[in-house]
């Protein structure tokens, strides 16, 4: 344990020393705080509204933002040791390939965790003081689910990250995937269901397409945030698939636990296969 733990604080005191930590944090912070009182201005409203449509808003941010993050974060971890010689020296080491990928994880998902556990938290913290007529209990349960889900989206990100950059051969390549899975993940995949649905003019299985939406984390996880409250928050474009789902939350839970573990694994094998 303790090689892993060695490779998890090196990437966790680089991420410190790189200001990513404290940049991310800030970064939710500040938008998170200007969603809850800005995030009805489009209806002539200002100021905060409900905990649903709060938490609605942050999941649509945060899904384009903490996959990005973690792709970014960690799309050179592999690749980028590779590239430096730093990977040959680390193997010389008692260090196998499976430590150093658990601790490159344990490390970018430190990072990751605690951002948007101070982000976030903020935010929550600001509505808790400032608003008189919020339910507490309802603040901070469907806060801490967002946080959780929002830190599992990121981890999951991590795992495709490490995918590529064990795939690559040079960093700007794994730069230019990790721009196209974000790419993919975020903006092409809800398309092409929603064209899918469109062109096949009824005739695809019904009973089929909901379950497509599995295939894509950012849908789990904006599944994940949107279910379990009475009416407050509302699904759109593709996402009203999600209400025909036979699932209950804790699937959707288990769903995207899948989603960290499937690509970790994938990166894991790559990374045991590549050629130093």
């Amino acid at each position: 344990m303790n090689p892993i733990w060695n490779m998890a604080r090196k990437e966790f005191s680089d991420g410190l020393r790189n200001r990513w930590l404290l940049a991310i944090s800030l970064l939710f912070a500040v938008l998170a705080t200007g969603i809850a009182w800005l995030g009805a201005a489009a209806s002539g409203q200002l100021g905060f509204t409900s905990v649903p449509a709060t938490i609605a808003s942050l999941a649509s941010l945060a899904t384009f933002l903490m996959p990005l993050i973690a792709l970014l974060l960690a799309y050179d971890a592999i690749v980028g040791e590779d590239e430096s010689g730093t990977l040959l020296l680390l193997l010389t080491y008692p260090l196998g390939r499976g430590h150093i990928l658990l601790g490159k994880f344990i490390g970018h998902g430190g990072i990751l965790a605690l951002a948007t556990l101070l982000g976030f938290g903020c935010a929550m913290l600001a509505i808790a003081v400032l608003v008189d007529d919020v339910e507490l209990s309802l603040l901070v349960w469907a806060f801490g689910r967002f946080m959780l889900s929002s830190t599992l989206l990121g981890w999951g990100f991590l795992g495709l990250a490490y995918v590529l950059s064990s795939v690559s051969a040079e960093k700007s390549t794994a730069a230019g995937l990790a721009l196209g899975v974000w790419f993919f993940f975020v903006l092409v995949f809800d398309l092409a269901l929603l064209a899918l649905l469109v062109l096949s003019e009824g005739q695809f299985n019904p009973k089929v397409l909901p379950w497509l939406l599995l295939l894509n984390p950012a849908d789990v996880y904006r599944l994940i945030n949107l279910s379990g409250f009475d009416g407050g928050a509302t699904t759109a474009g593709v996402l009203t698939l999600g209400s025909d789902l036979p699932l209950p939350g804790a699937m959707l839970w288990l769903c995207l636990l899948l989603w960290v573990a499937a690509p970790l694994g994938a990166a894991w094998l790559l990374f045991r296969r590549r050629a130093t």
